[in-house]
């Protein structure tokens, strides 16, 4: 089977290795002449970043980047590259690398042309319908990464600087317009990040299949999603060369993003404020927090996992998938406390008001309270 194919869902992607020579003609789709390449300052200096560049370069389109984002981008990150975007005259982004570096691109994008704040867009309510959509810029988006999944979803998380609160900004224009995923891209991932990425994109899926509202197209894909994840991220994490089994998690990472329509729940509420104020990876943050909400969720889950557990290949219906998880963590070395990522008891409190607060509670099968959000903190620190 040929791993290399052009899909138009839920956007335009060129999927397959070596798909990174077209990012001259995905920008040309795009409508975009001059681009401005957002990535993560880790990633800048890195012979794949240096070889798009060179690409873009050759295309005729410049040679023009922007990599002052922080691992959890924030609204200063935001304005000093849209100081860049707008001194330079860009007319479109590359949104390059992992969910930073993503998400920033995409909006330095949105916020181009826009005259209110970054916050007026946060996605509440309606929101989304206060900015000016004939203002976006256009958006190329290639990761780097197979985990969040942002290459495929119409927002991005924005750290507040000054509260240290996560916020979600939504616009369907977000959504970018060309995609170019080639998994010859992953290859060099560290084991770590190979780790964590990948258990991003497992809990984006479980916690899509978790769910309690109606999207069944979301919930199929959840559920072929958690399968390539435990089919080829030990693989990927044991051989990083292993192309078909990169190929595979950066499908399941998308997957994740596209499934996550039907609703996140408490790992991400938990993991949201935990990275917004410890600086912790998403993902790793994300695994740790994944056996605890199970036990919390698992009145209302037992049953379809009951039904999915032999499809994904797993023995003993919910109890099997909920002792399998544990496993999955300790086979990449993650932690089983968030302790052991930094985070102390003395702000319970406040990571408990601002878990309560993050719109991915909505999606939980279990509905939070005070009580039982503080109860996963004191069992997971």
């Amino acid at each position: 089977m040929s791993m290399t194919a052009n899909w138009s869902y839920p956007t335009a992607i060129r999927f397959g290795a070596g798909r990174i020579d077209e990012i001259g003609a995905a920008c040309i789709a795009a409508g975009i002449s001059k681009p401005l390449l957002v990535t993560d300052r880790g990633l800048a200096a890195m012979d794949i970043t240096r070889r798009t560049l060179d690409l873009i370069e050759t295309a005729g389109l410049g040679r023009a980047i922007f990599s002052d984002v922080d691992p959890n981008p924030n609204e200063r990150n935001l304005e000093a590259g849209l100081k860049v975007y707008r001194e330079n005259d860009h007319d479109g982004v590359i949104a390059f690398g992992g969910g930073s570096g993503l998400d920033l691109g995409k909006m330095v994008a949105f916020m181009a042309g826009q005259v209110r704040p970054v916050w007026d867009f946060e996605d509440i309510g309606d929101w989304w319908t206060r900015a000016d959509a004939d203002a976006i810029a256009p958006i190329v988006a290639v990761p780097t990464t197979a985990g969040t999944g942002s290459e495929v979803g119409r927002a991005s998380v924005i750290t507040d600087s000054e509260t240290h609160v996560k916020k979600i900004i939504f616009h369907p224009k977000v959504l970018p317009s060309v995609v170019i995923c080639d998994p010859e891209l992953t290859v060099g991932m560290p084991k770590s990040i190979t780790a964590g990425t990948g258990l991003d994109a497992f809990a984006h899926c479980v916690e899509a299949f978790s769910s309690p509202h109606y999207h069944p197209m979301s919930q199929g894909i959840a559920l072929e999603g958690m399968r390539l994840v435990i089919d080829n991220l030990p693989r990927a994490y044991d051989d990083g060369t292993d192309i078909e089994a990169r190929a595979n998690m950066m499908s399941a990472g998308a997957m994740g993003a596209v499934a996550f329509q039907k609703g996140l729940g408490a790992i991400h509420a938990l993991s949201h404020p935990v990275g917004a104020v410890y600086g912790t990876h998403h993902g790793t943050t994300n695994a740790v927090c994944m056996p605890a909400v199970l036990d919390l969720n698992e009145s209302a889950i037992r049953d379809r996992f009951d039904r999915a557990a032999s499809y994904l290949g797993v023995d003993g219906g919910f109890d099997g998938f909920r002792a399998f998880v544990q496993d999955f963590n300790d086979r990449f070395d993650i932690p089983r406390k968030l302790g052991a990522l930094g985070v102390g008891e003395d702000r319970v409190d406040e990571l408990v008001e601002m878990a309560l607060k993050d719109p991915s509670c909505g999606g939980n099968p279990v509905e939070l309270t005070k009580d039982n959000v503080r109860g996963l903190f004191e069992t997971l620190i």
